[in-house]
């Protein structure tokens, strides 16, 4: 290697790189990958329920309700209380920092109340996207300066696997290779800190559908088998294609990216009405090709916005509401084992679409 140094020319010998690691102790591999083996489990798939105040607000808004934190927790308290068969579908759910520490009106937690239903408690823990200066408009994502000390106490409080999402845009010059570069890393960063503190990250780098890259996790030595990948579907603007073109482009896009070591793909439903994620995970799942990893949900507004429509924040609709939840938990259950019939489980919001521009949490 030649450097100039005050004008002066040296050559150095090359600079050799070691190829040697330490990949976790065997105790901590076995915790992460049997806490991200049951998140997949066949049959089940994860509610994302981790909206932030200001999004939480904007649903609760749209059915006419106050954006106040008991509001909020009123309407958690609903997801989280349904009946314990909602376990047979959901294995896991996402949770916001406000709603991990709330508790139900009779003073239950509400990650007990989770664990009563064989349901596994995850976090939301990126802080948010922010601008990338330099960027063609682009973003990364925040929350990595105390983000291990965050996952300890999150373990502590009940807490095993975890979400960071970053953003990349689709346009005529993005993704710029700067913005994969730099939400590659920031994705990796965070997933060797959730392992380091025996929490599962969920790799949830979404590609906006306003407008197919790997990301680098060897190299920071992440625990493949302990980890789980949230991606988009391939699913185009318009036309609208056939749900079993959408099925072979993802599954053929994740057969040439995703390593076999992952144990499972929890896809996002990214603004798809809640039909057609179900319709089009279950094509996924009937695929005539090699899938080694489970292929499955952790849907948001795919699983809520009938929750909501049936709710109208009012008491005595609590269970009609809880009843849209079953439905379409359990509709891409079957998705998810590619045993779903269309149009079999509509509920007040089942066809519309939930597309977001330009879409935050």
């Amino acid at each position: 290697m030649i450097f100039l140094i005050c004008g002066l020319k040296c050559i150095l010998p090359p600079i050799r790189m070691t190829t040697h690691w330490n990949y976790p102790d065997p105790a901590l591999q076995d915790e992460l990958r049997k806490i991200a083996n049951a998140i997949v489990a066949p049959g089940k798939g994860i509610l994302a329920a981790d909206e932030s105040v200001s999004t939480a607000g904007k649903r609760l808004t749209d059915i006419g309700v106050e954006n106040s934190e008991d509001n909020r927790r009123r309407y958690r308290q609903l997801l989280f209380s349904t009946c314990p068969s909602i376990g047979d579908y959901i294995s896991g759910v996402i949770l916001f920092h406000e709603t991990l520490y709330q508790k139900a009106d009779d003073g239950t937690t509400f990650v007990e109340l989770l664990k009563q239903r064989g349901i596994i408690p995850g976090i939301k823990v990126d802080t948010g996207v922010v601008p990338l200066f330099g960027s063609n408009d682009e973003c990364t994502t925040q929350g990595l300066d105390d983000l291990g000390k965050r996952c300890a106490q999150y373990k502590k409080d009940g807490c095993h696997f975890a979400k960071w999402r970053c953003v990349l845009k689709i346009g005529e010059h993005t993704p710029s290779l700067q913005a994969l570069e730099e939400n590659a890393n920031v994705l990796a960063r965070y997933a060797s800190i959730c392992q380091a503190n025996r929490i599962v990250p969920i790799v949830e780098p979404e590609i906006l559908p306003d407008g197919a890259h790997d990301i680098a996790l060897q190299d920071h030595n992440v625990f493949l088998e302990g980890t789980l990948l949230k991606p988009n579907m391939v699913t185009p603007a318009t036309p609208k294609s056939p749900p079993e073109v959408v099925g072979l482009a993802t599954v053929t896009a994740l057969q040439r990216t995703v390593p076999t070591a992952v144990p499972g793909i929890v896809f996002l439903s990214g603004g798809q009405s809640e039909e057609d994620a179900t319709i089009h995970l279950n094509a996924m799942n009937q695929v005539q090709a090699k899938r080694p990893w489970a292929i499955t949900f952790s849907y948001g507004r795919a699983l809520q916005a009938s929750v909501l429509q049936a709710w109208q924040g009012k008491d005595e609709n609590i269970a009609a509401a809880q009843n849209e939840l079953l439905r379409r938990a359990k509709a891409n259950s079957e998705a998810s084992l590619g045993k779903y019939v269309a149009g079999s489980a509509k509920g007040k919001a089942g066809d519309t679409g939930l597309f977001i521009k330009n879409h935050a949490y």
